[in-house]
């Protein structure tokens, strides 16, 4: 049986391991209404900021609707940050599960090594990403569609304000 030469902290499945019991990331590991509520808050707790800076360029009592939009949209900075962020981290790790070769560092930054996964280790690996990360990525996919299209109505009714 061949030893697998790759320090533990930097094989595949255990960065999946890391990454989805990590505060973080493991959120996107979540139900749909537990995975949407904190982008729901950053999105609120963002007006804090979007909403002062909209009422500057667009006062309420004037334009309550070139307001309400450009604020939302404004709003939505940090929410796409943290969900580009998770989209990320999850892509590098599917990237690494289903890489065929292993490419670690013994001691150092300065001594990377590569290891050729035996096949039933990249087979396992590829199982992992199709069914466990992929879906991540998928449900993140969905979401950034999501933003695209609000934030494609809202370019609409801005638009058609005239």
């Amino acid at each position: 049986m061949l030893t697998c030469p790759v320090p533990l902290e930097q094989r595949p499945v255990q960065e999946y391991e890391d990454l989805r019991q990590s505060w973080f990331f493991g959120w996107a590991c979540t139900q749909w209404f537990d995975f949407l509520r904190p982008i729901f808050i950053v999105w609120l707790l963002s007006w804090l900021m979007a909403g002062p800076i909209a009422a500057a360029s667009f006062p309420i009592h004037k334009y309550p609707l070139q307001f309400s939009l450009s604020a939302a949209g404004g709003a939505l900075v940090f929410p796409v940050l943290l969900l580009v962020r998770l989209y990320l981290g999850w892509r590098y790790i599917r990237d690494r599960l289903t890489n065929d070769v292993v490419i670690y560092e013994e001691s150092g930054w300065y001594d990377g090594q590569t290891w050729k996964k035996p096949d039933e280790v990249a087979q396992r690996d590829r199982l992992i990403a199709t069914y466990q990360v992929t879906p991540i990525l998928t449900r993140l996919h969905k979401v950034f569609g999501t933003i695209l299209g609000v934030l494609g109505m809202g370019s609409l009714v801005w638009f058609f304000m005239g």
